[in-house]
């Protein structure tokens, strides 16, 4: 069970993250690579991926759509300023709630630089605080057979994230 709501908190940071005040600009279709580093408080816990994903503008729509219909959350403040913009949510997940102040950058339409920063009162599956930083780079084009939502793990497991 632990293991479990450690999961939801990782994940609810990450599609939170993701939302952003007003629509995002469009970024190239194709693949793109993710790398995650993700510190864990109490603990100071740092762990790192790597990962591919096979996108397109309506797979990012879709995650956008997901991202502003999170159950239990309310966006507190959304801003925009060029490249950058930035949200700050308030949710509930298991009788905790969690705030949650995240920005991104973009690079053109080839990078994107995210800084999330979470904090859980009460504590969920013993977590306080997370911090996430992701850095997305166009790759080039989708691998064969590959479809938008992809997902490819460092070890080569394909998460297939979107049926479309």
């Amino acid at each position: 069970m632990t293991k479990v709501l450690g999961f939801a908190a990782a994940s609810l940071v990450l599609v939170v993250g993701m939302a952003v005040a007003g629509d995002p600009p469009d970024v190239k279709e194709g693949l793109w690579s993710i790398h995650r580093l993700t510190i864990e408080n109490p603990g100071n816990k740092k762990s790192e991926n790597t990962s591919t994903i096979c996108r397109n503008h309506a797979y990012d729509q879709h995650v956008l759509a997901l991202s502003k219909n999170v159950k239990g959350c309310t966006a507190i403040n959304q801003s925009s300023e060029g490249s950058k913009y930035s949200e700050e949510m308030r949710c509930v997940v298991a009788n905790t709630v969690v705030v949650t102040k995240g920005t991104t950058t973009y690079s053109g339409d080839a990078a994107a630089h995210a800084e999330t920063h979470a904090t859980y009162t009460p504590a969920l599956a013993g977590m306080t605080e997370m911090t996430m930083i992701v850095d997305q780079r166009y790759a080039g084009s989708c691998p064969p057979g590959a479809q938008p939502g992809d997902l490819t793990t460092a070890d080569g497991r394909v998460n297939h994230l979107w049926k479309h």
